[in-house]
């Protein structure tokens, strides 16, 4: 083997590290974007029991499926 073959080879697996190093890096950003839209949209839900008006508790716990 030639000595330009071995320049070669060292150059391609150093390029293959960086370009793994970038899709790592791409692939955490990702991430972080995913998980902030998550959190925001689960704080987006409104809170059920805000709006639930004082009722007794045996309301709503059965439903009649013979009707």
């Amino acid at each position: 083997m030639d000595v330009t073959g071995i320049a070669r080879t060292a150059t391609t697996l150093a390029d293959v590290g960086v370009s793994q190093q970038v899709s790592i890096a791409v692939l955490k950003k990702a991430q972080d974007i995913s998980e902030e839209s998550a959190t925001a949209l689960i704080e987006a839900i409104p809170n059920s029991n805000a709006n639930v008006p004082n009722l007794p508790p045996n309301l709503g716990r059965n439903i009649n499926t013979t009707a």
